[in-house]
């Protein structure tokens, strides 16, 4: 078991730097994902904690130990990668148990390692087997089975479920998640799947383009994004983004005005008769049965069983809101929308980050 600390780590290929001034730290037992789009640096990250890649600058720990200058071996880390990497060969038991080999176990001793391990899994049935014979979601957790069996210290999961289908990969994020509650170790996950990020993370960490944005429980990041791109990252659909106008005790949309309770203009105190971006996620907006609020036009809806997204436009403005899955109203139709702004989040449309007061107050 290990707690690790990543210090002001830069990374370069040459003239491009793709990772800059990456600072975190993951405490021993931690399930951590590192979420972002393509590009954006979070398996080089992955790479680089375990030694498949040397950092630039900056100081990896695990513990108190620096192991940036450790070979992968040296670093007591196990590595499940996006595709699998069984040797087609061997049967299950020999897969599972490859890394045994340089142990010092008798025959007996690695046979009970690799049983227990197949029975932690329940793939027991498949030992005999070769990878071929397997589906993608049983050679996964071969894959997985081979590095739990090595105990490292440090687990590192490289976008393990991009190869299946969204069926096994809901099935296959509650495994991992099970499987960490019966064996806790530290654990590093990447993915480019905000759903994962979302529902198997202790912590969330985004990236874009090579620097961390935000760090957070995966309510916090959701409720709390701290810049306009977690905001429209995190979320599907994403954080309705609306230009506003702060006055002295409203906010404006155009020519429809948004009254602040004494709280809310407290919290934007210093903003006044400035132009904001009103972030509110699609749950926070709500059609009025009669008129009254912000009208707007319906574009089309997208019902989906549990509920039905509506997709509406106010002017230019499109927006998006959640309603009951009985709520069907027709391409064209005019509606009235509420807003709740107690639970909407204020940008800067300069920096483009969340205003701390505001941000706050929506805590």
């Amino acid at each position: 078991m290990a707690d690790v600390h990543l210090e002001h780590i830069d990374k370069s290929f040459g003239p491009a730097q793709v990772l800059t001034d990456i600072s975190l730290d993951i405490a021993d037992q931690e399930f951590v994902v590192l979420v972002g789009p393509s590009g954006c640096g979070k398996s080089t990250l992955l790479r680089l904690v375990a030694g498949l890649d040397s950092v630039s600058s900056g100081d990896i720990r695990f513990g108190a130990t620096s192991v940036k200058d450790l070979s992968p071996g040296e670093r007591n880390v196990a590595m499940v990668f996006q595709n699998y990497a069984l040797y087609p060969h061997l049967t299950v038991a020999a897969n599972i148990g490859f890394g045994l080999r340089r142990m010092r176990m008798t025959r007996q001793q690695k046979r009970a390692a690799v049983l227990d391990v197949a029975r932690l899994l329940e793939i027991e049935e498949l030992l005999s087997r070769r990878p071929a014979a397997l589906s993608g979601g049983q050679r996964q957790r071969v894959a997985m089975g081979r590095a739990i069996i090595r105990e490292p210290a440090v687990f590192l999961f490289d976008e393990p479920l991009s190869n299946l289908d969204a069926r096994l990969r809901m099935q296959m994020r509650s495994e991992i998640r099970a499987l960490h509650r019966k064996r806790p170790t530290t654990t590093l996950y990447v993915t480019h799947d905000q759903t994962e990020a979302m529902t198997m993370g202790d912590r969330v960490v985004v990236l874009n383009k090579g620097r961390i944005e935000q760090i957070g429980t995966p309510s916090e990041i959701y409720n709390q994004p701290r810049s306009c791109f977690v905001a429209g990252f995190i979320g599907m659909p994403p954080m309705n983004m609306i230009p506003i106008r702060r006055s002295e005790d409203a906010l404006w949309i155009g020519a429809y005005r948004l009254p602040l309770s004494d709280a809310q203009q407290r919290a934007l105190a210093g903003y006044s008769n400035r132009d904001l971006i009103l972030g509110l996620r699609p749950e926070h907006l709500r059609l009025r049965p009669t008129s009254g609020g912000v009208p707007a036009v319906v574009d089309h809806i997208e019902p989906t069983g549990s509920e039905t997204l509506v997709y509406v436009h106010h002017d230019a403005q499109r927006l998006c809101l959640r309603a009951a899955p009985d709520v069907a109203p027709q391409p064209g139709a005019q509606v009235h929308l509420d807003f709740t702004l107690e639970r909407a989040v204020i940008f800067d449309p300069e920096t483009e980050l969340a205003l701390p007061q505001a941000a706050a107050h929506a805590a």
